[in-house]
C-alpha cells in the first residue's frame, strides 16, 4: 500500500508540474519572455518578414512585428521604412498594439509628416477613446507632427484635452503647447487662454507640466499668477518630483517680480508662505529638487534664512560624484557673499584620493573661502599636503592657495613663505613652477607697496625677506625649467636689482644679478622667446644702472646681437627698441652700433635718468592672473558648472521697490472659515440666529422644548424616565389632538359644500 501510494503522489507531482509549465507557456507568449533575446538578435535577413507581419490579419503577428520595431529601436536602428505599414494599423482594436503603434509614431511623425497626416482622422478619433492612455498618447502624436497647415487642428485637439476630466490628459495637453508654439506662433492668444485654464486645474499631476508651457509660451505675462499664487504654493508639495523644479523656478520669479524685498524686521505674508511651502521639499531624494528650494530660500528669502541651506546641500555631497560637483558649485557660490555659513564644516571639503580633477579644484576654492582665523592653520597645512598630489593642475591650485592665504591673513605669511620655499627644492616641475610664480606675485605686492617693512617684519626669518627670496630663485635658476616661471624670475631680478647698500658687486647693481645675466646669456638661443624677452630686458636694466662696468657691456652687446637676428619678430623688435633707448648713455660700439650714435638723425636721445624711468616704472603692477572669471554667475544655471557664459541662462529679475497690490492675489480659498460656535452673551439674537445658536440639550420626545416647566435632561438615564413618564400624557394629547382635527376638516367640508351651492 505504501508503495502504490508514493507512485500515486509522483504522478501526481508530475502531471501538476507539466500543467504548471504550459500555462506559464502560453502566458508568457504574448510577451514574448521566452524569447525576448530574439528581438534583439534577429538577423537582417529575418527583417524582410516584418512587412508581411505588419500586413496580416492575425493581432499576434501583428504584435510580434511591433515588439520587434521598437527592440530595434531601442538599440538606435532606422525602422523609419516601415512608417507606412505601421501607419495602417493605428485603429487596431489590439490595445496593446495600438500602444506599440503610438510609440512608434511618436518617435517618426517628424520625419515623416506626410504619411502622419494620412492617420490624422484616427487621431482625432482617439482623441474621444474610453482609454486616458490612448487618448493622451494621440494628442502627443498628433501635437509632434511637424504641419504648419494643421496648427488649428492641434489648438483644438490641446483646447480638449485640456478640459479632460483624466489629470494625464490634461498633462499632455500642457506639455503639447510648447510644440504647438513653436510650430505656429500665430496660435498664441488661443494657447495662453488654455494655459489660463490649466492654471486653475486643481490637479497636482498637471501643474508642473503647465508651469513648463507657461515659461515658454508666456513667461512674461506673470499676472495671470495673481489668483493662483497662494494655491500653488499650497499644492507644491503634492506635484511630482520634476514638476516641483519648474513650479518652484516660476513662483520664485513672481516673487521677485510681483513682491517687495525681504526685511529680517518686515517679510512680506506672500514670501513668507513661499519659504515656509518650499522648506518641506529639503526632504526630497531628487538633488534636483533641494537644488531649487535652495535658489528660492537663497533669492527669496531674508539672510537670516540662508542658513536653512547648509544641511541639505552638505547631505547631497556623498549621493554621487556628479551630484557632488554640482553641490560644491552651490556651495562656492554661497561661500563668495557668505562664507561664514559653511566656515564650521570646512572638513567635508577635503580632498580625496579618488576625487575628480575638478571636484579636487573646486574643493581647493571653498577651502580658501572658508579660511579665517580659526580655521587658516588648518586649512594651511592641508594645501600644503595637497602640493604631492599627482595632478599638476591641482598642484598649481594648491599652491596658488597658499600665496592667497598669505595675502588675505598676514599672521600666516612666515609659514607660507617657508613652505613656498622649500617647494623651489622639489624635484618635480610643477611644484617649482608653481611656488616660483606665487613667490613672485608675494614680492611683487609686498615690495610695490608702502609698507614693505611690514613684510620683513612679519617674516621673522632673514631668508624670508624679498630680497633674500629673489637671491634664492636667481641661484636655483637652473632648476627651474618652466618658461613662464623662469620669466617671472628673471623679471623680479631685473626689477629689483638696484642696491642701496655696498655690495661685492657693480656698483649699484646687487651681486647675484650679473651672474643670473650671464647664466641667461649662455643659453639664449635656447630658450623660449617668454624668456628671450625678460632676459633682453634685464640686460638693458643692468646697463642702464651700471653703464661703465666692461664685462656687463660685453654680455649686453652679445644679448642684443643674438636678438637682433632672432626668428620671433617680438624678440627682434624688443632688441632694437631697447637698443634705440640705450643710444644715449654713453655705452660702447659693442652695445650701441656707431651709426646710432649721431646725433643729426632727427631723433630724440633719452637720457639716463629718462631711460631709467622708462623701463622701471613704465610697465608695472601686481597682476593676479588666476582670478576666477565665474563671480557673477546665478545659482541653477549652467555657466555655475562650466565657468564660461552659456545659451539659456538667465538672470532674476531685481526685486520691486513696494510690489504690487496684495489684494489682487485675494481668493474666495483664502477668506477665513466661520469661527466654531460659543456661549452666548445675554445680548438678543434674532429669531433665525436662535434656532441655529442654541445649545443641544436632552428633551423629552413628548414634551415641547419651549415649555417653561420642562427641565432640561443632561442625564441620559433621566431622560428616559421622564420619557416614560409622559407617555400617558402624550396618548391623550394625540388623542385630542385627532378629534380636534377631524373637527376642523368636517368643518372645512361644509364650508366648501356651501361655498358651491352658492356658486351654482
Amino acid at each position: 500500500m505504501s508503495a502504490e501510494y508514493l507512485n500515486t503522489i509522483s504522478e501526481n507531482a508530475s502531471r501538476l508540474g507539466m500543467r504548471l509549465q504550459e500555462s506559464f507557456s502560453e502566458h508568457t507568449r504574448e510577451l514574448a519572455i521566452t524569447r525576448g533575446s530574439s528581438l534583439y538578435l534577429e538577423p537582417d535577413d529575418k527583417e524582410k518578414n516584418v512587412r508581411k507581419q505588419l500586413d496580416s490579419s492575425s493581432d499576434r503577428e501583428k504584435l510580434d512585428a511591433m515588439k520587434r520595431l521598437i527592440a530595434l529601436i531601442s538599440k538606435g536602428r532606422n525602422v523609419s521604412e516601415y512608417f507606412a505599414q505601421v501607419v495602417k494599423n493605428v485603429a487596431s482594436q489590439n490595445l496593446e498594439l495600438r500602444k506599440l503603434v503610438y510609440i512608434y509614431l511618436l518617435r517618426y511623425a517628424e520625419h515623416e509628416p506626410d504619411l502622419a497626416l494620412l492617420s490624422i482622422n484616427t487621431f482625432q478619433k482617439d482623441l474621444s477613446d474610453s482609454n486616458p492612455l490612448i487618448r493622451a498618447m494621440a494628442l502627443r502624436v498628433l501635437s509632434g507632427i511637424k504641419v504648419p497647415m494643421i496648427g488649428s487642428i492641434v489648438v483644438l485637439a490641446i483646447k480638449k484635452c485640456a478640459a479632460d476630466m483624466s489629470p494625464y490628459v490634461r498633462k499632455a495637453a500642457a506639455l503639447a503647447i510648447p510644440k504647438c508654439y513653436d510650430l505656429d506662433t500665430s496660435h498664441l492668444p488661443a494657447l495662453i487662454g488654455i494655459i489660463s485654464s490649466l492654471l486653475r486645474d486643481r490637479s497636482p499631476l498637471s501643474i508642473g507640466s503647465v508651469a513648463v508651457a507657461f515659461e515658454t509660451v508666456c513667461p512674461t505675462r506673470l499676472d495671470m499668477l495673481h489668483q493662483q499664487y497662494r494655491r500653488l504654493c499650497r499644492v507644491l508639495v503634492d506635484v511630482d518630483e520634476w514638476g516641483q523644479i519648474n513650479l518652484l523656478n516660476l513662483l520664485l520669479r513672481y516673487v521677485r517680480t510681483m513682491l517687495p524685498r525681504p526685511m529680517e524686521e518686515e517679510i512680506d505674508p506672500d514670501v513668507k508662505f513661499l519659504l515656509t511651502s518650499a522648506e518641506p521639499l529639503f526632504q526630497s531624494r531628487n538633488p534636483a529638487v533641494v537644488f531649487a528650494v535652495t535658489r528660492v530660500l537663497y533669492y527669496a528669502g531674508p539672510p537670516s534664512h540662508h542658513s536653512r541651506i547648509v544641511q541639505p546641500l552638505l547631505r547631497l555631497q556623498h549621493i554621487s560624484k556628479e551630484v557632488e560637483r554640482v553641490v560644491l558649485a552651490y556651495i562656492l557660490a554661497v561661500s563668495r557673499t557668505t562664507p561664514s555659513l559653511f566656515s564650521h564644516f570646512y572638513p567635508h571639503f577635503l580632498l580625496r584620493t579618488d576625487d575628480l580633477r575638478q571636484v579636487k579644484q573646486d574643493k581647493i576654492k571653498v577651502l580658501l573661502l572658508l579660511a579665517n582665523h580659526d580655521t587658516h592653520q588648518a586649512i594651511l597645512r592641508e594645501f600644503i599636503d595637497y602640493a604631492d598630489d599627482p595632478d599638476d593642475e591641482v598642484v598649481s591650485d594648491a599652491v596658488r592657495a597658499i600665496g592667497k592665504c598669505a595675502h588675505s591673513m598676514p599672521d600666516c605669511t612666515p609659514q607660507c613663505l617657508t613652505a613656498l620655499i622649500t617647494m623651489i627644492k622639489n624635484h618635480r616641475d610643477s611644484v617649482v613652477s608653481s611656488a616660483v610664480l606665487v613667490l613672485k606675485y608675494l614680492v611683487q605686492a609686498q615690495l610695490s607697496s608702502s609698507s614693505s617693512s611690514s613684510f620683513v617684519a612679519v617674516a621673522a626669518a632673514p631668508q624670508q625677506s624679498p630680497l633674500s627670496i629673489i637671491s634664492s630663485l636667481a641661484r636655483r635658476i637652473d632648476d627651474i625649467r618652466h618658461a613662464h616661471a623662469r620669466a617671472c624670475v628673471i623679471w623680479l631680478v631685473g626689477q629689483y636689482s638696484a642696491s642701496s647698500e655696498v655690495s661685492t658687486g657693480p656698483a649699484g647693481i646687487v651681486e647675484w644679478a650679473p651672474d643670473l645675466l650671464r647664466k641667461s646669456a649662455k643659453g639664449f638661443a635656447a630658450e623660449p622667446s617668454l624668456v628671450k624677452l625678460q632676459i633682453i630686458t634685464l640686460a638693458a636694466k643692468l646697463l642702464v644702472l651700471c653703464p661703465t662696468d666692461q664685462t656687463l657691456s660685453l654680455i649686453g652687446g652679445y644679448v642684443f646681437s643674438l636678438a637682433k637676428y632672432d626668428l620671433n619678430y617680438d624678440v627682434r623688435d624688443r632688441a632694437r627698441m631697447m637698443i634705440s633707448l640705450l643710444s644715449g648713455i654713453g655705452l660702447s660700439e659693442a652695445v650701441v652700433p656707431k651709426d646710432l650714435k649721431q646725433d643729426d638723425r632727427g631723433s630724440v636721445v633719452l637720457r639716463r635718468e629718462q631711460v631709467r624711468v622708462v623701463l622701471f616704472e613704465g610697465k608695472f603692477g601686481v597682476v593676479d592672473t588666476q582670478n576666477d572669471s565665474d563671480l557673477n554667475v546665478a545659482l541653477g544655471s549652467l555657466g555655475m558648472i562650466t565657468h564660461k557664459p552659456m545659451h539659456g541662462d538667465s538672470l532674476l529679475p531685481d526685486w520691486l521697490e513696494r510690489g504690487v497690490e496684495s489684494s489682487l492675489r485675494d481668493t474666495e480659498d483664502d477668506m477665513p472659515a466661520p469661527p466654531p460656535p460659543t456661549n452666548f452673551s445675554s445680548a438678543p439674537l434674532p429669531q433665525k440666529a436662535r434656532s441655529l445658536a442654541s445649545p443641544v440639550v436632552l428633551t423629552p420626545s413628548g414634551g415641547s422644548p419651549s415649555g417653561g416647566s420642562k427641565l432640561q435632561l443632561t442625564d441620559l438615564d433621566k431622560f428616559y424616565e421622564e420619557e416614560d413618564q409622559d407617555e400617558s400624557d402624550g396618548d391623550e394629547g394625540e388623542e385630542q389632538e385627532e378629534t380636534s382635527t377631524t373637527e376642523s376638516s368636517e368643518d372645512d367640508s361644509e364650508d366648501s359644500d356651501s361655498e358651491d351651492r352658492q356658486g351654482h
